[in-house]
């Protein structure tokens, strides 16, 4: 019994799939340049559903508070790059943004009442017991939310709620037996990291042009597209009250405050004139387009410019459609950047070819040096498991990560997790972050299970079924990111 629990507990591993919960209260943290997509703040669209700047910011943000909490406040942006938080942001909104599709095809919906009913049940917004609409403003202003955008997002986590429930999961009389007992299951183990940042390598350019000439086909020059374009600047014209009026009269719908009420002809004035001023900029971009391929463009100044994926001035959905023109289809219609225009005719196609050593050593250089210092790193470990000299760990279980204090608690439950998934006595574990550790199980035995929750079974089932749902869901909705490196 205690072989097959051994085996199969990666299971056992209970993890976060999805948070369901709306967040208030971090604070901010930034990172990087962004490049923008197709809408003004989109830095993904996941099926129908877009991915905003603000909720990356704000599910990196909550990230960061948990991880500075484990790390007790001497989590810092260095460690931030390094456990990839900015990623894991991003593939948590993705997967909501998945199931939150999955529930717009089979028309759920969450109703104002059963958000009220959720919204007024929060109790970082009771006073004396009960919702107080006062604290409720107060606390997201001053978490920089409006009461629309908290509302919006609280209404969508209650979607993903509602379409979760409809899928549930449910446990057999047997795994409720077998739970206790392969979570009870503890070792005593001796462990010893290793890293490479001691490991000599040649990268001499002998070394490395052998390298060079062994992979050349990795090491491509990118397709470049030589490009004529013209650009319509934001226009800034003057209308008289009535055209104001009138505009404002048929688009009140446009123009609302924080609250989600309709602002009036006074308040909204300048929103008028922008929206006025956006469409009068679109009209004049699809004349100069016109004028342009019929050769009697004028007024407009007419650039030249050659692109690529790293070297691309515009946003990735321009460069994508770029892409896309050949030489019987060379003309792009205007598309808005910010709130310009561009449009664009195809003069040349510079195909991908292989770099020369020179061309190629920038880029050859860390990955050779990546490789074989990997190579070396797991013959030290390959030669060292038998008998070495390490620290040895209490009896721990498969959860108890924050015990092994001397590594991180990320590289902890990574080890942790796969040690408790082998049947090899000793040897090494291979870690996602390049480090090796490798280990020798001195002792097992079993602790008391009458501690363990009674509903462990259903997580666990959970999380596979999830982990499934998201995989088939990535193949039926379409992720596009427009963030640079992710």
């Amino acid at each position: 019994m205690i072989t097959w629990m051994q085996r199969h507990k990666k299971y056992l591993i209970i993890t976060i799939w999805i948070s369901t919960i709306a967040f208030v209260g971090a604070g901010f943290v930034g990172w990087g340049q962004y490049s923008y997509g197709d809408k003004a703040g989109a830095v993904a669209k996941v099926g129908d559903i877009e991915i905003t700047h603000g909720q990356l910011q704000k599910s990196y943000s909550k990230l960061y508070s948990q991880y500075n909490e484990m790390f007790q406040g001497k989590f810092d942006e260095e460690q931030a790059k390094m456990f990839g938080l900015q990623k894991q942001a991003m593939d948590q909104l993705s997967n909501q943004a998945l199931v939150l599709n999955l529930a717009i095809s089979y028309d759920l919906r969450v109703s104002d009442v059963e958000l009220l009913e959720e919204l007024t049940s929060q109790e970082y917004f009771f006073k004396d017991g009960v919702f107080n609409k006062a604290i409720y403003k107060e606390t997201l202003s001053r978490n920089n939310f409006s009461i629309r955008e908290y509302e919006n997002d609280l209404r969508k986590q209650l979607l993903i709620q509602k379409t979760l429930k409809l899928l549930a999961i449910y446990s057999t009389k047997n795994e409720d037996k077998i739970i206790p007992t392969a979570v009870s299951i503890a070792d005593k183990i001796k462990y010893k990291l290793l890293d490479d940042q001691n490991i000599p390598i040649d990268s001499s350019d002998t070394v490395l042009k052998q390298y060079w000439e062994k992979n050349q086909q990795n090491f491509m020059s990118e397709v470049s597209y030589e490009l004529k374009y013209i650009k319509q600047e934001f226009l800034s014209k003057e209308y008289n009250n009535t055209k104001i009026s009138e505009y404002y009269s048929q688009n009140k719908n446009h123009f609302r405050n924080i609250d989600g009420k309709i602002l009036d002809l006074k308040s909204a004035r300048e929103k008028v004139i922008f929206e006025l001023n956006a469409k009068a900029t679109k009209r004049m971009a699809l004349r100069g387009y016109s004028t342009y391929k019929k050769g009697k463009l004028k007024g407009l100044e007419i650039k030249t410019i050659t692109i690529s994926q790293s070297n691309n001035q515009f946003n990735q959905e321009i460069f994508e459609k770029i892409t896309q023109l050949s030489f019987s289809s060379a003309y792009l219609k205007p598309l808005k950047m910010g709130d310009e225009y561009f449009s664009f005719e195809l003069l040349k196609i510079n195909p991908s070819i292989v770099k020369t050593f020179e061309q190629a050593k920038i880029s050859v250089l860390p990955l050779f040096i990546k490789e074989q210092k990997r190579k070396k790193l797991l013959e030290l470990a390959n030669n060292s498991f038998e008998d070495f000299e390490g620290r040895t760990s209490d009896f721990i279980k498969v959860t108890d990560a924050m015990m092994l204090s001397d590594i991180s608690l990320i590289q902890a439950k990574e080890f942790l997790a796969q040690v408790f998934n082998t049947q090899m006595k000793k040897g090494s574990i291979s870690l996602e972050d390049g480090t090796i550790i490798i280990y020798n199980i001195l002792e097992q035995k079993m602790l008391d299970s009458k501690n363990e929750k009674e509903d462990s079974i259903i997580q666990i089932k959970n999380a596979m079924f999830n982990e499934g749902l998201i995989k088939n869901l990535q193949n039926k909705y379409n992720t596009k990111i427009f963030l640079e490196g992710m």
